[in-house]
C-alpha cells in the first residue's frame, strides 16, 4: 500500500467502503453524516459530490479495528491487541524512506505558488456549529526537522483554515513541533513546514503516535511496509514530502506571529477552550496536489470515531511497545480503550513474579514517554484476565481491588485537552494507578471456584441433548 487510492481500492473490494454520490453539503451536513456513520462502526466514506467542488472527501477511515489492520498489513480478524503486538514487533527494523524522481512523484501534477494559493479550492468541512471555522487539519500530519540534529518528526496537530494562505497550528507544549519551533525562535528564523492531507495511511497513524524523540516516523514507517517510504524535496521548504500524497501545504511557521484560532470540538467530546486563542500559524507558500486530490478528514467529536479508534490503536500500541523495551517480565497485554481515546486510561494483564511486581508495572506506565503525558488511570489485573475483557476488569475491581491497600494518587503531565480540568488548569494531572490483582505475597490466598473439568467435558457432550 502506497497511498490513500491503494486504501479505498482495497476497502471498496472488500465491501469496506460506501461511495455517496448524492449531494452532500461540507457545512456541517458532511460530517453529521460521518459522525453517526462512525457511532454505527460503519464503511469508510467517500463523497463523491461535494457541493461547490468537484474533487472527493473520504471520512471514516479508521473506524474500525478490520481497517486499521489493513493499513498495519495485519490479518483481517486481528484484534485490537493483536495490532499492538504486530505494531512491536514490526517497529524493530527501521527503514529510512528513499527520495525518488521529483518529476513521476503524483504530489507534483498540481502547483500553486504565491499568491495562486488558495486552500479554499478544496473541499474543507466545517464540522460542528460552534467549531471557530472550517478545520483543514483533522486527518492530516505536519512534517518538521530540527535545526540541530536534522531529525525529521511527523505530527499530528489540528490546522484551521484560516485564510486562502493561512493555516493554524496547534503545538501544544512539549510536542515534538513545538520544541523545534522554540530552537527556530532563538535563531530568529521562521520553522519550515509541511502540511500532508491524504498518503499512506500508515503515515498518518505514526504521526497520532507517541513515536519516540529522534526517532522519525519515516523510518517507523519504513519497517511497518518492510520496504522504504518514497519521498520527494518540498519546492519551497527542504523538507522530504511523501511522494504519493493527496495534497502538500508548503510555509513557514513564525514562533513570534499569532492569529486567532479555534474553537474547535476536540476528540473528548467538548471544546478545548471558550473562544478563540492566539496560536502561531502557517503562513502557506506553495501547495501542490494530485488530479482529482482525495481529502482526508475525520469528525473528531464524542467517542466512538475513528479518531479514537486511532488513538487506541497507536497510543496503546506505543504503550504496549516502550513496557516491553523496559524489560519488565510478566507483561501478558495491554488495552488502551477507544472510549478514553487511547490515552487517558490503560489496562495492563500481568503474570506476578514477585513482592511489589505489580506496583512496578503500574509506575513503569507513567514513566514511558506516552504514559508521562495525559494518563490519568492505570489498572492493573492478574494473568487469569484478558483487559479487554471488561466486564471480567469490573470483576477484579470489584473483588480483588482494595481502595485502602491498592491505589497510588500521583501528580503528572496533563494535555490542555482534558475537560475533567478547568480551563486554566490544564498543566498537572492527578494519576490514579489501581492494583486490581491478588497480592503476590500473600500467604492465603482467596481459594478461586472453579468448575470440574471432567464434568464441563460431559455437560459439553450433553449439550445439545439438553436443548441448548
Amino acid at each position: 500500500m502506497k497511498d490513500m487510492r491503494d486504501f479505498v481500492a482495497v476497502c471498496e473490494e472488500k465491501g469496506l467502503l460506501k461511495r455517496i454520490t448524492a449531494e452532500v453539503d461540507w457545512n456541517l451536513e458532511l460530517s453529521h453524516i460521518a459522525k453517526l456513520n462512525e457511532e454505527a462502526q460503519g464503511p469508510a466514506l467517500l463523497f463523491d459530490n461535494v457541493k461547490g467542488y468537484k474533487s472527493p472527501v473520504i471520512t471514516s477511515a479508521c473506524t474500525t479495528v478490520e481497517r486499521l489492520a489493513i493499513i498495519m498489513g495485519m490479518p483481517e480478524d486481528s484484534t485490537l491487541t493483536d495490532l499492538y503486538v504486530g505494531w512491536e514487533e514490526k517497529a524493530k527494523k527501521p527503514i529510512p524512506p528513499t527520495y525518488v524522481d521529483k518529476a513521476k512523484a503524483p504530489c507534483k501534477q498540481n502547483i500553486m505558488m504565491g499568491d495562486d494559493v488558495d486552500l479554499y479550492k478544496f473541499p474543507v468541512p466545517q464540522y460542528y456549529p460552534l467549531d471557530g471555522g472550517r478545520f483543514y487539519g483533522t486527518a492530516h500530519f505536519i512534517i518538521t526537522k530540527d535545526p540541530d540534529s536534522g531529525w525529521v518528526n511527523l505530527g499530528t496537530y489540528r490546522s484551521q483554515l484560516l485564510a486562502k494562505d493561512k493555516i493554524g497550528t496547534q503545538f501544544i507544549k512539549g510536542k515534538h513541533a513545538d520544541i523545534m519551533l522554540k530552537k527556530y525562535q532563538k535563531l530568529k528564523q521562521p520553522m519550515p513546514v509541511a502540511s500532508i492531507v491524504g498518503c499512506d495511511p500508515i503515515l498518518f497513524l505514526l504521526g497520532a503516535a507517541r513515536v519516540g524523540a529522534f526517532t522519525s516516523e519515516y523510518d517507523v514507517a519504513g519497517a511497518f511496509r518492510g520496504q522504504a517510504i518514497e519521498i520527494v524535496k518540498g519546492e519551497v521548504v527542504d523538507l522530504p514530502i511523501p511522494a504519493h500524497a493527496e495534497i502538500v501545504v508548503e510555509g513557514f511557521v513564525d514562533a513570534e506571529k499569532f492569529m486567532e484560532e479555534g474553537p474547535f470540538g476536540e476528540y473528548t467530546g467538548y471544546y478545548s477552550g471558550v473562544g478563540t486563542d492566539p496560536r502561531n500559524f502557517i503562513d502557506v507558500k506553495c501547495v501542490t496536489y494530485r488530479d482529482n486530490p482525495i481529502f482526508w478528514g475525520t469528525t473528531v467529536g464524542r467517542a466512538v470515531t475513528d479518531s479514537h479508534m486511532t488513538m487506541a490503536l497507536s497510543y496503546g500500541a506505543t504503550l504496549w511497545q516502550q513496557l516491553k523495551e523496559m524489560r519488565i517480565p510478566g507483561l501478558k497485554a495491554v488495552y488502551c480503550p477507544p472510549e478514553g481515546a487511547g490515552r487517558f486510561l490503560a489496562i495492563i494483564s500481568m503474570t506476578q513474579m514477585y513482592p511489589g511486581h505489580a506496583d512496578q508495572v503500574l509506575t513503569a506506565a507513567i514513566s514511558t514517554e506516552m504514559g508521562a503525558y495525559g494518563l490519568k488511570t492505570v489498572i492493573v489485573v492478574d494473568d487469569d484476565i484478558d483487559p479487554w475483557d471488561i466486564p471480567r476488569v469490573m470483576y477484579a475491581l470489584s473483588f480483588r481491588f482494595q481502595p485502602n491497600r491498592s491505589q497510588v494518587i500521583k501528580r503528572g503531565r496533563s494535555t490542555p485537552l482534558d475537560p475533567s480540568l478547568p480551563i486554566e488548569t490544564r498543566d498537572i494531572t492527578g494519576r490514579l494507578l489501581m492494583d486490581a490483582t491478588i497480592p503476590y505475597e500473600w500467604k492465603n490466598k482467596p481459594i478461586p471456584i472453579e468448575l470440574d473439568p471432567d464434568m464441563v467435558e460431559r455437560v459439553k457432550e450433553r449439550w445439545s441433548e439438553l436443548g441448548f
